[in-house]
C-alpha cells in the first residue's frame, strides 16, 4: 500500500530484505538437518550460518540476478553463493523453489496475524472503555434508518465489541491454519528430501509440516486467511458508517474528534466531516477486494502452476498492511469519539412519544382487545403525530376506544423509558461478562 496508509511495523514483514532473510532462514535450517541426516557435510551447514546469518542482502544485486534469469529464487541463491562461497553447493539440496515461497509466505502471514490481532486488542480496548462509560445513556434505535425503540449508546458499542471478539476467534483460527511449512520438493513427493528436514525447519520456522502438499501449500488456506480479513474489514465498516450517521447535522449525536487547528473544507470553514470513519469504509473496500482473488487461487492446474504468485505478490502485504492502519484507526476513533447525550434525548423525543407504540400495543391486547383491533388504535393515534400534528400520549387519552380499555394512569404507564432499558445488565453480562 502508499506510505499514507502504511504503519511500519507492519509494513517490515513485507520488505525484500525481510523475505531474503526469511529465505535464508529456510535454507539455512534445512541445511542443519540435512547436515544431521549425512546428506552434505555439517561444516557446509555452519558455514552458511557462519557466513550469511548477519548478513545484507543485496536486493540491487539479486534483482540484477534475476533479469538475467528470470527467476527470483534462482536470483537469490545465485546471491547468496556470493556471500557463502563454495559451500553454497550443498544448499537447496532436493527442495524446489515453492518449499521456500510458500514457506516464507506462510511466516510472513502468521506475523501479520499477530500485529492484527493486538490491533484488535486495542480496538476491543477502546469498546468496552466507552461502552461501559454510556452503557445507560438512552439513544434511539432505529430500523431502516426511521426511529423505532429506545435502545443506549453502549449498547450500540457492546453490538460491536462482540462482533470484534468474534474477529479475533476467526484470526487465531485463521492464523493456525495458514502456519503451514512445505519442504517436500518437486510435486511434493519426498522423492528427493527425508520429510524430516520439512519437520526441522516447520519447527524452527514457528510452523507446522503441511499434511499434504502437491508442489505448493494448499491455497484453501490462504482463501480463509484473507476471507477472515475480509470479514474483520466488514465489521470495521459496519461501524464506521454508523458513526458517520450519528454525525450528520440532522442526527449530530456523536462526532469524531475535532483537534485543533483541523479544517473540515477548504471551501466552508465551517465543516466538520467524518473523515476518518469515510476513510475507514474506503480502506474496507480494498481489504474485501482481495478476497475474490484468494478465493481463485485455490483452484490451481495439476501439482502446481503459478496463478497465484502475481496475485498474492499484492495481496499478502496490500490486505494485510491496510487492515492494519484501519484497525488502529479504529481504536483511535472510538477511544476520542464525541459523545451527546442530550442530543441523544432530543432525538428521543421527536416523534412525540411514538417510540412507546408497540407498548401501548400490548397493553392494549393484555387488557382484552384483539391484536387486530389494538394495531388500528394505536396507528391512527400514531399518525396525526408522524405528521407534526399532536401529542401522542395525550391523543391516545382523549381517545374513547382507547379509554374503554385503559386508564390516563396505565397510559401514562406505557411511556416509561426505563422500561426499554431494565435488560442492559444483561446483556452486558452476557458480552462482557461478569466483571
Amino acid at each position: 500500500m502508499i506510505p499514507r496508509y502504511t504503519r511500519p511495523e507492519m509494513a517490515s514483514i513485507w520488505e525484500p530484505q525481510t523475505r531474503f532473510k526469511i529465505w535464508f532462514e529456510i535454507e539455512a535450517h534445512a541445511a542443519d538437518a540435512l547436515a544431521e541426516l549425512g546428506t552434505i557435510p555439517k561444516e557446509a551447514a555452519k558455514t552458511v550460518w557462519a557466513k550469511a546469518k548477519d548478513a545484507t542482502f543485496d536486493v540491487a544485486r539479486i534483482d540484477e540476478i534475476e533479469r538475467e534469469t528470470k527467476h527470483d529464487v534462482i536470483a537469490f541463491l545465485t546471491h547468496l553463493a556470493e556471500i557463502v562461497g563454495p559451500e553454497a553447493r550443498f544448499v537447496h539440496q532436493g527442495m524446489t523453489s515453492s518449499d521456500v515461497l510458500d514457506t516464507c509466505l506462510n511466516v510472513q502471514l502468521t506475523r501479520a496475524a499477530d500485529l492484527l490481532l493486538a490491533d484488535l486488542d486495542k480496538v476491543l480496548a477502546a469498546l468496552k472503555k466507552r461502552a461501559f462509560e454510556h452503557k445507560m445513556t438512552p439513544t434511539i434505535g432505529r430500523s431502516h434508518g426511521i426511529h423505532a425503540e429506545p435502545v443506549t449508546f453502549g449498547l450500540k458499542l457492546a453490538y460491536a465489541y462482540a462482533e470484534f471478539s468474534r474477529a479475533k476467534e476467526r484470526l487465531i483460527a485463521a492464523r493456525k491454519e495458514v502456519a503451514t511449512c512445505a519442504i517436500s520438493g518437486a510435486v511434493g513427493t519426498f522423492a528427493q528430501i527425508d520429510p524430516r528436514v520439512e519437520a526441522h525447519v516447520a519447527k524452527a520456522m514457528g510452523l507446522v509440516p503441511e499434511p499434504i502438499s502437491t508442489q505448493v501449500i494448499p491455497r484453501d488456506r490462504h482463501a480463509m486467511y484473507f476471507s477472515t480479513l475480509g470479514v474483520i474489514a466488514s465489521s470495521i465498516e459496519r461501524i464506521a458508517v454508523e458513526i458517520r450517521h450519528m454525525q450528520r447535522t440532522e442526527v449530530l449525536e456523536a462526532e469524531e474528534f475535532f483537534s485543533e487547528g483541523q479544517k473540515g473544507s477548504s471551501a466552508m470553514p465551517h465543516k466538520r466531516n467524518p473523515v476518518l470513519s469515510e476513510n475507514l469504509t474506503g480502506l474496507s473496500r480494498m481489504v474485501r477486494a482481495y478476497v475474490t482473488p484468494a478465493l481463485e487461487n485455490v483452484v490451481l492446474w495439476h501439482e502446481r502452476d503459478i496463478s497465484h504468485s502475481s496475485a498474492e505478490r499484492m495481496m499478502g502485504p496490500d490486505a494485510t498492511v491496510t487492515l492494519d492502519f484501519a484497525l488502529v484507526r479504529l481504536a483511535g476513533l472510538i477511544d476520542k469519539l464525541l459523545v451527546y447525550p442530550a442530543n441523544m434525548q432530543k432525538n428521543l423525543d421527536r416523534l412525540g412519544g411514538l417510540v412507546h407504540s408497540q407498548r401501548v400495543l400490548l397493553a392494549l391486547t393484555q387488557k382484552g382487545a384483539s391484536r387486530e383491533d389494538a394495531y388500528k388504535l394505536v396507528q391512527r393515534n400514531a399518525m396525526p403525530v408522524w405528521r407534526g400534528e399532536g401529542d401522542f400520549l395525550q391523543l391516545l387519552k382523549k381517545d374513547t376506544e382507547v379509554k374503554k380499555y385503559l386508564s390516563d394512569a396505565e397510559i401514562e404507564e406505557q411511556f416509561d423509558l426505563g422500561y426499554h432499558l431494565k435488560h442492559v445488565d444483561t446483556i452486558f453480562k452476557r458480552v462482557f461478562g461478569e466483571s
